[in-house]
This record gives structure tokens, C-alpha cells and sequence, in this order.
């Protein structure tokens, strides 16, 4: 492969030039636990969602942390690409940069490092990781059952889906996932 086409490891290619359903994981620079702390992990946790409905983007499952998080999300349906995905994840990112950076009197450091998307076009795996995103929390420890979680979706699904959409879901094998995860997340929630 020439130099010039092979991909940058730390900085991957965003593939968006498709409208889907899309598995996306975004980490701090360093995985800083900058979202240490309820207030913090609210405020990031609402920033997720607000900006993802802002930019037309359904969320079904998502979890938040203090250095990471995980959603799966469809991109708008009346746009033929998930192009805004970057730009939804950049002003989230500023916005958030700026507010954690106030907040510790640290101006102009940076906070967030990148993100990785990968577009699901299998139902299983489609399935598979709704359930890796709801019990997220579960496997980081921080929880023994996912909806005990404030900052993860498996609350609002299993209250808004039907208890065989959840059972179907849940049944999902999560094991098997590629997902680049090793994440230590704080305890401190």
C-alpha cells in the first residue's frame, strides 16, 4: 500500500459518506477523567443527548463516563450521509472543553483526544452492541445491574421498550465484541 494511503493509527478515517446506524465511542485526551463526579457526568451526560437531538441524531443506547463514552445512534433521515456526526461531536466537545477548563482554571488544555465511528450493517451486530452500550456500566464495575447507572440509557430502555424488545436485546452475547475498551473509568460518580 503506498505511504500516502495508508491510515493514520492514532487518528482514524471517519467513513460517514453513508446514513446509518452507527456504534461510536469517543475518549478523553490521555483518558483524563476529566467527568469525575455526578455535576460533571450530568452535565456531560445532558450534553450528549441534547446535541445528538439538535443535529437530528435518534439515540437507542449510551453510556458516559468521566474519561469516555459509547452510543449507538441513527444519523438524520432526511440527510443521505452521517457527515454531521463530526461536527456534532466537535461542538459537543468544545463546548464541553471550554466548560470542564473554566471550571478547573485550566484554559486552552486540551481535553478531548478523538472518536471512532463504525456504521452497523448487521442486525446482530446492530443488536449486540445496544446491549454492550446499555450495560457498559456493568462491565467497567461500576454497577452490578445497568439500569442502577444515572448516565446510562438502560433506565429509559427498559421503561420505554416493550419487555420483549428488552429480553431480545439483552440476550445479546457482548464477548465477542471488537470494541477498543480498556478504559479505566473512575468510581467516582
Amino acid at each position: 500500500m503506498p505511504a500516502d494511503k495508508i491510515p493514520w493509527p492514532h487518528a482514524p478515517e471517519h467513513r460517514l459518506s453513508v446514513r446509518g446506524t452507527y456504534f461510536v465511542t469517543a475518549s478523553t485526551y490521555l483518558r483524563q477523567h476529566h467527568f469525575r463526579g455526578k455535576a460533571r457526568l450530568a452535565v456531560l451526560h445532558r450534553g450528549v443527548l441534547k446535541v445528538a437531538a439538535d443535529f437530528g441524531w435518534r439515540l437507542e443506547a449510551w453510556a458516559v463516563f468521566s474519561n469516555h463514552y459509547h452510543f449507538v445512534g441513527h444519523s438524520p433521515g432526511d440527510k443521505d450521509t452521517a457527515e454531521n456526526l463530526s461536527r456534532m461531536l466537535g461542538l459537543l466537545h468544545e463546548k464541553t472543553a471550554k466548560w470542564i477548563n473554566k471550571l478547573n482554571a485550566a484554559p486552552a488544555r486540551q481535553v478531548w483526544h478523538n472518536y471512532r465511528e463504525t456504521r452497523l450493517t448487521y442486525e446482530k451486530s446492530y443488536l449486540a452492541r445496544l446491549n454492550y452500550s446499555h450495560q457498559n456500566p456493568v462491565k467497567h464495575g461500576l454497577v452490578p445491574v445497568a439500569s442502577q447507572y444515572p448516565w446510562g440509557s438502560a433506565r429509559w430502555f427498559e421503561r420505554t421498550a416493550t419487555p420483549a424488545q428488552v429480553k431480545t436485546v439483552y440476550r445479546f452475547k457482548t464477548d465477542q465484541l471488537k470494541v477498543p475498551d480498556d478504559f479505566e473509568v473512575s468510581p467516582e460518580w
